[in-house]
């Protein structure tokens, strides 16, 4: 009888530890064939002419499918890597490795779900079956106390029905060895020019470098969770926007689970941690959000008030170049860093919207473009939330903001990002 393959496509999902997809298939097949594939699509110009994938997150996704075949050698596995549309490649190599089925983690945006029924299809025609895991949120689909149809569309009610009725499941083992069948090429990992882009520049101000990988993320997770660490933590408005667990560019990618920061939360339970597990819930809130309502959740809300017209306002705001030092400052250092704060993003996007009365849409596919831990329900949710799309109006948890005064004011925050990001030779970096 030959040995039964299973064919892991590891796509927002690059760790070993707490990965249902990877353990169910060492469990259930005799051979594991895990395969990453860098999708030209993500990596293409927009209609504006700007990249759908920046250089940072591109840079950032590559250190994390490196980390993720480094750890897979470590179990005795080989990851494979292709570059090319998913439906051809998947189906390529379930031919030629005889694979029985293929694993993959489900997703909720439109493009990425468009992505996975095509796959799906392409493998039906051999009479194969893609099986949906569901790995991306803190509380699982099956054990929320509603089905998806009847969730609340307020995240206040919401957020107390879960906390009062629902658990959060404990990890999932981790395999102690993976086999994977004899593989003929493995593939090379691309480089940011195969991709379309260029290298980015580091600017010397940034107090973060993000590292892609698993091996990065569990770092992070202990950094900012040890007593050291807690102990040193600013207080009040600094604090906002130097101390959060920027654990949300490994979270985008999958190298570590919400599940595993929730479990680390657990064990602290204090107040820096309760409001970690606040933003973990409105990460959920905003993918269970898509599952029940798709695209219509962010379905744009067309006003008089946005228009070509607020194109020249649009292009300040991107450039950093409002005049406003708080609202420049936090642009500055997206432009330069591909990551601002939870705090920051709020606040740059209810300028842009209610201030410069622009089109949200813009703004959104701004960040989408330049943030190192862009997720599609998390970003778009959140603006059609600013935006009053979806359940602003009628949430009890406020967008966050400050004073005018404090936007006018010059803090330590503002001194350090007032000027545009600047190469070695003191250029200003294209934004």
């Amino acid at each position: 009888m030959s040995d039964r393959t299973i064919l892991v496509w590891f796509r927002n999902d690059l760790r070993i530890h707490d990965n249902e997809i990877l353990l169910e298939a060492v469990r259930k097949a005799d051979k594991v064939l895990p395969v990453y594939c860098f999708d030209p699509y993500y990596f293409q110009q927009t209609a504006s002419g700007a990249s759908k994938t920046g250089s940072f997150r591109a840079r950032f996704l590559l250190e994390a499918v490196a980390d993720l075949r480094k750890n897979l050698q470590g179990y005795g596995a080989e990851l494979i890597i292709r570059i090319g549309n998913p439906a051809e490649i998947i189906p390529q190599l379930a031919g030629q490795y005889q694979v029985n089925e293929v694993y993959h983690h489900r997703e909720v945006a439109y493009e990425e779900t468009a992505k996975s029924e095509e796959v799906e299809a392409a493998l039906w025609k051999l009479r194969l079956n893609l099986k949906h895991f569901i790995g991306h949120t803190m509380y699982h689909k099956e054990d929320l106390p509603f089905p998806i149809k009847d969730i609340p569309d307020s995240f206040a009610v919401f957020k107390k029905k879960v906390e009062r009725d629902s658990n959060v499941r404990p990890c999932v083992p981790t395999p102690e060895h993976i086999y994977t069948p004899d593989i003929a090429e493995a593939g090379e990992l691309p480089t940011l020019q195969q991709l379309g882009l260029n290298q980015p520049v580091d600017d010397v101000r940034a107090t973060n470098y993000f590292q892609g990988g698993e091996t990065a993320a569990l770092v992070q997770l202990h950094k900012y969770f040890s007593k050291t660490d807690l102990a040193v933590k600013a207080k009040g408005k600094a604090g906002i926007i130097t101390n959060t667990s920027k654990l949300s560019p490994w979270l985008a990618v999958g190298c570590i689970s919400p599940r595993q920061v929730y479990w680390e939360i657990f064990k602290h339970n204090d107040a820096q941690s309760s409001m970690l597990k606040l933003e973990l819930l409105w990460r959920d809130y905003f993918r269970f959000m898509f599952k029940k309502h798709g695209q219509k959740f962010i379905q744009a809300k067309v006003t008089e008030e946005t228009g070509a017209a607020n194109n020249e306002n649009f292009d300040k705001w991107a450039a950093g170049k409002t005049g406003i030092p708080f609202i420049d400052a936090c642009m500055h250092e997206l432009n330069a860093t591909g990551y601002i704060c939870n705090q920051c993003r709020q606040i740059v996007a209810t300028y842009l919207v209610n201030d410069l009365k622009a089109d949200w849409i813009k703004g959104a596919a701004y960040f989408e473009e330049k943030l190192i831990d862009y997720s599609p329900a998390s970003n778009w949710g959140n603006w059609a939330f600013i935006a009053g799309v979806n359940d602003a109006k009628v949430s009890k948890y406020t967008i966050a903001a400050i004073p005018q005064k404090e936007l006018d004011t010059k803090s330590d925050f503002v001194t350090t990002w007032e000027s545009s990001p600047v190469d070695e030779a003191g250029d200003l970096v294209g934004v």
